[in-house]
């Protein structure tokens, strides 16, 4: 029994260890959930927790290191557009256990897309105590991320790089190659932000752009003149529908029990169906 004790021991502080390389900066839990195995929590010691942090730290000085003028770049897009300073900005990445996606996106034929959210995320308080119930105090923070875009909900600001190109993202063609842009959905409201983003920001980009590649006279080209005239229809259809939805569909509690109370015979049943 003591043995399997120490074996469960080296194993959680392996986990943890392994873990550490991916820590995001904030403060680390103090208790490892084992609820798929129906075990109880299991608290960190002091050490395990001081050498995760330690960990963390190392990885976060490594990357800063490493950060040359293309992420600067990125840095100083963000920091502009999202309204940070670019040391915030900075510490948010190099602690980010997705940081890899940056150097996956520079590669050549790398990542088309780079997301970055800022928005309230549930954080662990840095002094959460284990409370009776085996959960830890938390509260909302702003907080940049980044992300695929696949698993978290979106309901702040989302920040996007695009490349033109399957070129190496190099610091002396980072500003040619790579396009940023905001895409804002405060408090959750995504129609609205489309139709923001769309009307006041692609729309002016697109009928000032003289280049369209291989299609000749540009905006004169009845093509490009048929594509700009459905993206003004689809806006005002867009519009159109957030606010048929915002000043007509309300939705209203009901008391179903009375309703249920009055029905008593089948043919009262198919009355009210």
């Amino acid at each position: 029994t003591e043995s399997k004790h120490r074996r469960l021991g080296g194993d959680l502080k392996t986990r943890s260890t392994e873990l550490g390389s991916a820590v995001t900066g904030s403060p680390l839990p103090a208790v490892l959930s084992a609820s798929t195995t129906g075990k109880k929590s299991i608290v960190l010691s002091s050490e395990t927790r001081k050498e995760l942090a330690k960990q963390a730290k190392v990885t976060k000085e490594e990357r800063r290191a490493h950060t040359d003028e293309r992420h600067k770049y990125l840095i100083s897009k963000l920091a502009d557009g999202i309204g940070l300073s670019e040391q915030q900005v900075e510490e948010a990445i190099i602690s980010d256990d997705k940081f890899q996606l940056i150097e996956q996106f520079f590669a050549p034929s790398g990542l088309k897309k780079l997301l970055f959210f800022y928005q309230d995320v549930l954080q662990q308080k840095s002094n959460a105590s284990l409370r009776s119930d085996g959960s830890t105090n938390s509260l909302l923070q702003k907080k940049l991320f980044i992300t695929m875009g696949s698993a978290e909900n979106f309901t702040g600001t989302c920040a996007f790089f695009l490349r033109t190109s399957d070129k190496v993202i190099t610091a002396s063609n980072v500003s040619q190659e790579v396009n940023f842009g905001i895409f804002d959905c405060t408090d959750g409201n995504i129609l609205q932000g489309l139709e923001i983003f769309l009307s006041q920001t692609m729309i002016p980009a697109l009928k000032s752009q003289k280049n369209w590649g291989a299609v000749k006279e540009g905006l004169k080209n009845s093509q490009i003149q048929d594509f700009l005239y459905s993206v003004d229809k689809f806006v005002g259809t867009l519009s159109s529908s957030r606010q048929n939805i915002d000043d007509k569909i309300r939705l209203t509690k009901v008391d179903i029990d009375t309703y249920v109370s009055n029905l008593q015979t089948p043919s009262d049943y198919i009355t009210a169906g």
